[in-house]
């Protein structure tokens, strides 16, 4: 390897390290925004749910509000609905009893909810993990053309060594700074998933109660109101 590549290895290192510190913040900001508006939505969603009078009002809130709640409990309407079609009846997806159908509705729905939700936490944690490490390689690169320098001039004086290897470890304290704030960012918005996932499964199980309730029909009969303590809403 030549010279000018080799004395582009260490700059490169720090650029890239850099780079990968602006992608951490920057994800903080887009997933907290997600999550932010997510709560909004959820909680406006499950206000005007359970104060629905009757299942096909509460089946029009889930189409016109947003949020992974709103979708979840749209996709169980959609399984609930009764096709009076007899072609359609025929077919693989309408030989699955209303039940079975829902729980598979609900369940993708929320495995839907939950890959967007993740979007961009493997960045976070490949950051994390791998940040020290990429500076390393930039300290020991470094520390190896300090070395190669020194041989040359045939000086090991302190001040001939010190300099370029003190230089060379920056590298290294940059890949830390980077990988601490990208770990606990991931570890922050983790927990931030747990609780959400933890909330769409209650969701879906209430659903999934108030389904059977009907007897997997959407009709005009009045839904079971819930207080306010007794959903917990997305966080």
């Amino acid at each position: 390897m030549n010279a000018s590549m080799s004395a582009m290895i260490v700059p490169g290192v720090l650029w890239a390290l850099v780079f990968f510190s602006v992608l951490s913040w920057g994800l903080l900001l887009i997933k907290s925004a997600q999550y932010l508006r997510l709560k909004s939505q959820n909680k406006q969603f499950t206000r005007a749910f359970w104060a629905a009078p009757d299942l096909l009002t509460a089946a029009e809130h889930s189409t016109q509000y947003p949020g992974s709640l709103a979708r979840i409990a749209n996709s169980g309407f959609e399984a609930m609905a009764s096709d009076d079609n007899p072609r359609n009846a025929q077919q693989l997806a309408h030989t699955i009893n209303r039940q079975d159908r829902l729980e598979r509705n609900l369940r993708q729905q929320i495995q839907k909810e939950r890959r967007a939700l993740e979007a961009g936490q493997a960045i976070l944690a490949s950051i994390g993990s791998t940040a020290p490490f990429i500076g390393l390689f930039g300290t020991v690169w470094g520390i190896m053309e300090a070395l190669q320098s020194i041989g040359a001039s045939g000086s090991a004086s302190l001040e001939t060594v010190a300099g370029p290897i003190g230089h060379a470890l920056i590298a290294t304290g940059v890949g830390i700074a980077v990988a601490v704030p990208a770990v606990l960012i991931y570890n922050f918005f983790l927990r931030r998933l747990k609780l959400a996932m933890a909330d769409m499964d209650d969701f879906a199980h209430d659903f999934d109660s108030l389904a059977q309730r009907s007897a997997f029909a959407v009709s005009r009969e009045p839904i079971a109101h819930k207080h306010a303590t007794g959903v917990r809403e997305a966080s």
